[in-house]
């Protein structure tokens, strides 16, 4: 990396450090600086278990011992030992707490959006800070299977099909692409996989099946702010994981030849070439894999 590119991360982080209110003595003008807001916001959050509090905003054992003890000063938090396990402690909100909590809510949301008013493509800077916020975070994406039909997967099918058309100048239709009938998408057939960052979807993939030994695997996508991270590839060996599991010995999936990358990577993950099996208008290529 040359100086050109550690500079502009430097001046980056001063410039969030600035902005975000890092450097306040009182964050937001309530008095309090930047770290306590913080360990106050994530409890409202639902962060009550302290190690949990101090795993997610990466601090040391005995900084947030004295931020816990400033919030409990002032009223804001109460701490107790933990209902199952005695060596573990547990933070909640008190009333109070509560209110400043609610009020830290609606500063900051008033500042993003002053941030926001002040660009004048508002769309790009976001999509700038979601690749930022996916690449110092990537540690903490979750994987986890979802119902098909829910509202979360229904997010990631709608920037599913957005893409596809952009990619293939088509208006793209899940329904003539394969849809399949939720049954095949959940458990003892098939699953569906979304890895998310927070509340942040930024991949799925599923696995279509009918109850035998041959299933398809359907809607794999990432967010094109957390691509070049190596979740494709993730993704990928979690669908085959969760087919195994299922029982199932060989997948089959199309793809488009425009998509080059989704192409390569299932070569390079073993994937055979096939002839087609299907009516799905919008592939070119099919491939298969014994797992």
């Amino acid at each position: 990396m040359d100086q050109d590119q550690i500079t502009r991360i430097r001046n980056f982080g001063r410039a969030v450090a600035v902005e975000v209110g890092a450097l306040e003595d009182s964050f937001l003008d309530r008095g309090r600086p930047l770290g306590a807001a913080r360990v106050l916001n994530a409890i409202g959050l639902g962060y009550q278990n302290v190690a949990d509090i101090r795993s997610v905003l990466k601090l040391d054992t005995g900084l947030l011992s004295r931020l816990l003890r400033s919030l409990e000063a002032e009223g804001l938090i109460e701490t107790s030992p933990h209902p199952q396990d005695r060596r573990a402690r547990v933070a909640t909100l008190t009333r109070k707490g509560q209110a400043e909590f609610d009020i830290y809510e609606t500063l900051s949301d008033e500042r993003a959006a002053q941030i926001l008013n002040r660009h004048k493509n508002a769309p790009r800077l976001l999509e700038a800070m979601d690749i930022v916020t996916i690449a110092l975070s990537r540690e903490e994406i979750v994987f986890e299977e979802i119902d098909y039909a829910s509202d979360l997967a229904t997010t990631c099918l709608n920037a599913y099909a957005m893409e596809l058309g952009a990619r293939l100048n088509v208006e793209f239709d899940l329904k003539k692409a394969g849809d399949p009938d939720l049954s095949q998408m959940k458990h003892p057939h098939g699953t569906f996989v979304v890895a998310r960052l927070g509340d942040m979807p930024v991949g799925c993939v599923g696995v279509k099946g009918n109850g035998g030994q041959l299933a398809e695997i359907k809607r794999m996508w990432i967010a094109p702010a957390a691509r070049g991270l190596g979740l494709a590839r993730r993704m990928m060996t979690a669908a085959e994981d969760a087919a195994r599991d299922l029982g199932i010995e060989v997948l089959r999936l199309d793809t488009n030849s425009t998509l080059f990358e989704a192409v390569k990577l299932y070569q390079t993950m073993g994937w055979t070439q096939i002839d087609r099996f299907n009516n799905d208008p919008y592939p070119d290529l099919f491939f298969e894999k014994h797992l």
